[in-house]
């Protein structure tokens, strides 16, 4: 098995970034999730709240981040990777609260332009600390803006099992940016990721923590922002667990590395 693609996603619920290689850091893959969009009182908004965010769409050039409009001919925005503490305000997000910074009231005013509703752009810096679910923490781990943990995998078997079903039925089949994942692999079988305990991607060693439970998100086209039922429909006949529909698999890591499109992924003990 190995890793076929690798995918970052700057601002939480807007575009990604597909690497070749991708640098680990101590809530995630660099600059995955460091940036947010919120609603005047700080709450986080994603998809399921505006699927216009998914047409924002995202480029790292050099030291920064370029941010435009998938469809609409406005001139795009340019902003630092990175920003020091100012403008702090308190965000919220799947119930935690930490400090994150404006970027500045022309960048909101893009932000709200585009999506049709006031809001603001906030930057999840060094200072901010959001801790990994405690019941399936490993060592105290903290999490950038994803919903709940540094890693999501999916196999492309999985992938390929889900739209054979969804062939089957007449319905169109979906690509994987549906399931905004950071490492895709090629090899095993569908869903084989549900069986890993523990697993070493290149020199990197994972440990699997929980199944990721799936939302509308995924039924919205990323390049359209068109929302339907599937595949979230078809899921639901062989994937639902108790309320949940399952579908890759959540990672903590540890220590530091590189992670490389190509790097062979290996099962560790039972």
């Amino acid at each position: 098995m190995k890793i076929s693609q690798i995918n970052i996603y700057p601002i939480k619920s807007c575009g990604g970034i597909s690497l070749d290689q991708a640098q680990l850091s101590d809530r995630g893959l660099l600059y995955d999730r460091r940036w947010m969009i919120v609603d005047p009182q700080g709450n986080c908004l994603t998809q399921r709240d505006n699927a216009q965010m998914a047409l924002i769409k995202t480029a790292i050039e050099g030291q920064n981040l370029r941010i435009w409009h998938h469809f609409k001919k406005i001139a795009p925005l340019e902003l630092p990777l990175e920003i020091s503490m100012q403008y702090v305000i308190e965000v919220g997000l799947w119930g935690d609260r930490f400090p994150a910074s404006r970027h500045s009231d022309a960048t909101d005013a893009w932000i709200s332009g585009v999506l049709g509703q006031t809001c603001h752009l906030v930057y999840m810096h060094k200072e901010s600390r959001r801790a990994v679910d405690p019941e399936y923490a490993q060592a105290g781990e903290i999490v950038s803006a994803a919903d709940g943990y540094p890693y999501l995998i999916i196999g492309e078997e999985s992938l390929a099992h889900l739209n054979a079903k969804l062939s089957e039925k007449g319905e169109e089949e979906v690509p994987m940016n549906r399931f905004r994942p950071n490492f895709v692999f090629q090899g095993g079988s569908a869903h084989l990721e549900d069986e890993w305990s523990k697993i070493s991607i290149g020199e990197t060693t994972f440990k699997a923590v929980k199944p990721c439970a799936r939302c509308q998100l995924t039924t919205i086209e990323q390049e359209t922002a068109k929302q339907g039922k599937e595949p979230l429909r078809t899921l639901s006949t062989y994937r639902k667990q108790g309320a949940k529909v399952l579908f890759g698999m959540n990672l903590l890591h540890e220590g530091n590395g590189v992670i490389k499109i190509g790097d062979e992924i290996r099962t560790i003990g039972a």
